[in-house]
């Protein structure tokens, strides 16, 4: 049985647990991950398809789905809570970015299948728009050493405009957080120069200034609260326990704590 209590994938073979997440185990089955599938699990493989056809290798290579259960390549290397401190030097910083530029780079012009369902919304962008990742942290960067080498989760992908992206990813990298946190959670060894920061992220992503990106990381946070509702809506965990115990009113708090400290990212 999973850690969930479901039957596991392939009987008979030893998987490895990778998450304690009971709402969605992820086992590890020699080279592959497995882990139950959802309503966009169709969408996104034929995305990363797409992505990695046009040489983004840092997408993990989908094998489709087997019995319900998702099946993707798994890679080896340093990620989640080891990844917050790869993106404290500034060169980790910039390889951050970068990477985050060559995703947007490598779907521009992806057509989405017919009936195409995401996260959040079906079907193509509109004019303007492309594909987010809508989940591009450091937790989802797997390392290997100081080299990105592969973005995992790609869950959240949906039609939206590239700033939101940059946006959503600033705000972890920056950071847009007070300096206790940065110091006791996020590996920093002093107080981070964030408007020093953030310019070396909008640089090394291709952006010619940091004109209105303060102001468009504290709208990213409040529409995390709508992307985090709406996916409670449909009955989706972690995000209905979040919205079940008010913890998904702390984006709402990071949003005006940005509005509140401006100053710091000049």
């Amino acid at each position: 049985m999973g850690i969930d209590g479901t039957e596991r994938p392939r009987p008979g073979r030893p998987g490895i647990p990778l998450k304690g997440d009971t709402h969605r185990p992820v086992y590890r089955f020699g080279d592959t991950v497995l882990r139950r599938a959802m309503w966009w699990t169709p969408a996104i493989h034929d995305l990363l398809r797409y992505v990695r056809a046009r040489g983004f290798t840092f997408a993990p290579e989908p094998h489709g789905v087997e019995d319900g259960w998702e099946v993707l390549q798994y890679v080896e290397g340093q990620s989640g809570a080891d990844s917050w401190a790869k993106v404290v030097p500034e060169e980790g910083l910039r390889r951050f970015a970068r990477l985050l530029r060559l995703y947007h780079d490598a779907v521009s012009g992806y057509e989405a299948p017919p009936g195409a369902q995401w996260a959040f919304a079906e079907g193509g962008p509109i004019e303007g728009e492309t594909f987010c990742h809508n989940d591009f942290g450091p937790w989802n960067v797997v390392w290997d050493g100081d080299e990105p080498i592969a973005v995992l989760d790609w869950d959240l992908v949906s039609p939206g405009p590239a700033s939101d992206d940059v946006a959503y990813a600033a705000q972890y990298v920056v950071p847009f957080v007070d300096d206790d946190q940065c110091l006791r959670w996020l590996r920093y060894p002093a107080p981070p120069q964030r408007g020093r920061r953030l310019r070396i992220f909008a640089e090394a992503y291709g952006l010619a200034s940091i004109d209105g990106l303060v102001s468009a990381v504290a709208a990213r946070q409040r529409r995390t609260v709508v992307h985090v509702r709406h996916l409670a809506a449909r009955g989706v965990r972690p995000q209905l326990d979040w919205v079940g115990s008010g913890s998904v009113d702390d984006e709402e708090r990071r949003a005006r704590w940005t509005e509140g400290h401006f100053g710091l990212f000049e």
